[in-house]
């Protein structure tokens, strides 16, 4: 768990960041929000003291992050940046494994681990482990920096615009394959990115921050439904169709669904959103598509038409 107390930054007597204060549960992706220049990138960088604070105070796990060696921290969290950072020198195999060779593991763990990395990444290591950077795809390169900030299974991952240098089918395929890889079920994440949509997809929570503070805090669907300000409002403006069908999932309209067939094949789970409904019908050209509540283990169908009206049901009853 990580919590922040009145965090503050100063470059010059300039503000960057401005007594802020979140928590991010064990287990949560909080993702910072916000234009260029608005913190977000000063604030993931003083988790991990890449950047110090000028005042405040941060613990993960109870311990305050200035009581630890800067070095020390770094190496029990995860870190992935927008340009990967890979040593062009360095093959894929040696690049995963600094991290364990500063931890002092043996090479049969290091290979053994990033191995498994790699296999899960879809690169597969017979193909990738002894390739050089400039050989790799944009898409490629970020997943080895994935695989080199989870090696050391790290409890805490810190990600600065990890998606943003690649091109929006590379971003789109490696975004979806980020939330469905089980390495991160259960890891701490904060992310920082200026992309609406990849923010709603794949935050718990939403920091979204102007000019150094923290404008509102909440899950997605309090922040298209519930903003506290007009900066809010308008900062989802440009896209709202698309972000409130986002940041909706079938789960809290699960009742206003038609019941289907335990036997019908399942194609969507309760978790996912109105959104990604939409998308799976229009990409499988099918009328009608069946989604499966784990929880209960209960099914129901969902068609355009039952989400366009179920969709505009819940906006009358806000």
């Amino acid at each position: 768990m990580i919590i922040a107390r009145n965090v503050s930054k100063e470059f010059n007597g300039i503000k960057a960041v401005d007594d802020i204060s979140f928590e991010v549960e064990e287990g949560q992706t909080l993702v910072f929000l916000g234009t260029s220049g608005c913190g977000k990138t000063t604030t993931l960088k003083i988790l991990n003291r890449l950047i110090e604070p000028s005042a405040g105070e941060i613990t993960i796990d109870g311990k305050n992050i200035l009581s630890v060696q800067p070095e020390v921290l770094r190496r029990s969290i995860g870190y992935v940046s927008q340009n990967n950072g890979l040593f062009p020198h360095y093959t894929v195999a040696e690049n995963i494994s600094i991290v364990p060779n500063l931890l002092k593991w043996d090479k049969a763990k290091t290979s053994e681990r990033s191995d498994v990395l790699l296999e899960q990444l879809k690169l597969p290591v017979s193909e990738y482990a002894n390739k050089y950077p400039d050989e790799l795809s944009g898409g490629q390169k970020q997943r080895v920096a994935l695989a080199r900030a989870l090696v050391s299974d790290p409890p805490v991952l810190l990600m600065d615009e990890p998606f943003g240098a690649l091109d929006p089918i590379t971003r789109a395929n490696v975004r979806k394959e980020f939330l469905e890889l089980p390495e991160l079920k259960s890891k701490t994440i904060v992310l920082v990115t200026h992309d609406v949509q990849e923010a709603f997809e794949l935050g718990d929570q939403i920091c979204l921050m102007d000019k150094g503070i923290i404008v509102q805090t909440g899950t997605p669907e309090e922040l298209i439904f519930k903003p506290v300000n007009e900066f809010a409002r308008n900062f989802f403006s440009h896209q709202r169709l698309q972000l409130e069908l986002s940041a909706l999932k079938f789960n809290s309209i699960w009742s206003s669904l038609a019941d289907a067939s335990s036997s019908s094949t399942t194609s969507l789970n309760s978790s996912q959103s109105l959104w990604e409904g939409m998308e799976m019908l229009s990409e499988k050209n099918e009328e009608t598509l069946v989604v499966r509540n784990s929880d209960d283990n209960t099914f129901k169908e969902i068609s355009i038409q039952t989400i366009q009206s179920v969709y505009l049901e819940n906006k009358r009853n806000r």
